[in-house]
């Protein structure tokens, strides 16, 4: 499957504390990893190739006007960062210190402090799983685009997901079942629209 290359973030870390949108990329390569944007890009490991959350726009998603995420950003990347330096003095890690601690810990010690992060007993568990439900809906949905503007922009993730074109008239139908079979009959009374009449 070809691999799409990232539609450019707006400018919509440009609010976010110094150090806060490269924490927020980290966390989000490490739940979907992407290959780097450039040499020296170290919020992005480089653990695979293709595109990963970064690409497919994490960033404006987190910041998009239509959430209240926004607000929060800087404390919850505040909270990161203390959370991976705890995590390397436990390990005895040095971390760069010209990089947030969440960027400076390699791929391998990032995915480790993920984990323990959606441990049930982790008191911040809930921040975790908002977190990364907003990380899959950038690389899984588009969500800060609407589909077509994204299908047609090549958006990395609907891209790498193999989401299809639309047709001609840029609306989507689905001929094909989406297990390659019928799983149950048309009901009678349903209408033209797919609906129940």
């Amino acid at each position: 499957m070809p691999r799409a290359s990232a539609l450019g973030t707006s400018g919509a870390s440009d609010s976010l504390a110094t150090g806060t949108a490269a924490t927020l990329e980290a966390f989000a390569d490490t739940l979907i990893p992407g290959q780097r944007r450039f040499p020296g890009d170290y919020a992005i490991a480089g653990a695979v190739q293709g595109p990963g959350a970064v690409q497919a726009g994490v960033i404006d998603v987190l910041t998009s006007p239509l959430l209240p995420a926004r607000p929060a950003l800087n404390l919850i990347a505040s909270l990161l960062n203390a959370r991976a330096i705890a995590y390397a003095a436990l390990h005895l890690l040095p971390l760069p210190v010209t990089l947030p601690a969440m960027v400076g810990l390699s791929f391998r010690h990032r995915t480790n402090l993920v984990v323990g992060l959606f441990e049930e007993e982790d008191l911040d568990r809930k921040i975790w799983q908002v977190m990364s439900l907003l990380v899959s809906v950038a690389f899984d949905t588009a969500g800060h685009l609407d589909t077509a503007t994204a299908v047609a922009g090549s958006h990395a993730g609907l891209t790498w997901l193999g989401f299809p074109q639309p047709d001609p008239d840029g609306k989507w139908r689905f001929s094909d079942f989406s297990y390659g079979i019928a799983l149950a009959d048309l009901h009678p009374n349903t209408d033209s629209s797919g609906g129940p009449a």
